[in-house]
Order: structure tokens, then sequence, then C-alpha cells
């Protein structure tokens, strides 16, 4: 039986919004993955965490927002896991825990340029596939050497950012436009980021 490709697109998703979903709808679409996970990060070792809604609203933001989608699923799988979580220890403990599905990462152009200050860089490329996502203003270069494995999509460039919306949010703003209805719905009632 041949494996099934996962595509792992992993963030802290605060919030999940309308750039997420298009940009996983389209690997879905436009490359050989089957699926794609969204892994909710509880902590990103590279980023400030002052802003962070708790994991658990986090987590039920992003499972109303895929719900219409049936290729796209989202995992807990880091919660589970040491913090700070590192990409390398969460797609091998993925590939343990499902050894019938193939996991390829899904990062944004900007990502790719960092890099070579992640955990085991080197051994992540050498054993994971990676798709790369376009930003405004990243060139993505890619070796030669690890063309085979890494490659660039040719997907819209989206620039909506969850700091954005959690700015203007807070600012009163009116953001239902950039976040799926059910995620802004839960927002509005229980008041996050005001």
């Amino acid at each position: 039986m041949q494996q099934k490709k996962i595509g792992i697109f992993s963030g802290s998703f605060n919030p999940i919004h309308a750039g997420h979903l298009m940009l996983a709808s389209y690997v879905c679409a436009f490359t050989a993955l089957d699926e794609v996970w969204f892994v909710v990060t509880p902590r990103n070792p590279l980023k400030n965490t002052d802003e962070l809604l708790d994991d658990r609203y986090r987590l039920e933001m992003v499972r109303s927002a895929i719900e219409p989608y049936p290729r796209l699923l989202v995992s807990d799988v880091e919660f589970h896991m040491p913090r700070p979580s590192y990409t390398i220890d969460t797609l091998d403990r993925l590939t343990a825990l499902y050894p019938d599905k193939r996991f390829t990462l899904i990062i944004g152009a900007d990502n790719w340029n960092q890099l070579p200050l992640w955990k085991e860089h080197e051994r992540l490329i050498r054993s994971y596939p990676v798709l790369i996502y376009p930003r405004l203003g990243e060139e993505v270069v890619i070796p030669e050497t690890m063309r085979e494995r890494v490659r660039l999509v040719d997907a819209p460039v989206l620039e909506i950012s969850s700091t954005f919306i959690r700015r203007s949010i807070g600012e009163g703003k009116n953001m239902r436009a950039f976040v799926p209805a059910k995620v802004y719905d839960l927002i509005e009632r229980n008041g996050w980021y005001r």
C-alpha cells in the first residue's frame, strides 16, 4: 500500500486566518500531497510569546476553521512534547506515530532563509521533503544538491499576518473578512485580542 503524503504546516495560528487556509488548500490542489495537517505550536523558540493565546484556544480556532475542508486536519502533537518544540523532533514523532504516512514540511520563504538557525536543519532536509511558499521580499535560493528534496511552490503571495489581525482587533476594527466566520465568532464571543 502506498504511503499517504502529508504536508506539515506548523505555526502558532494566533489566530488562524484566510491566508493560512488559502495556502493549505493551494498545496492540496497543486502538489502531490494528499492532506495538510496544521500543527499548532505551543511555543516557537524563535518567537516572542507575550501575545500568545492559550494553546487550547488556538487549537479550537484551527479546528473550527478547517471543518469545511476534508483534506485539512489539525494536530496537537506538540502539546505532548517537551518545550520548546523543534520541527525535527515533531516530524520524527509524527513519523513514529504514523509509520504509514510520509511527511513533508511546508514553510515560508522567510523560514527557509532562517533554516540554518533550526535544530538539526541538515538532518531535517535529508530526512523530509520541504515545500517552500513565497513571501514578499524574500528571495529563495535552493542549492543544487537539495533540489530533489526541496522545492518552491508557485502559491499566491498572501500578505495577511496574524500580528496585523490581532493588532487591528485590539484597536476595535472589524476583521471578519480576514478570518473564517466561526473563528471570528469565537474571537468576538471570548473577547480574545482585545
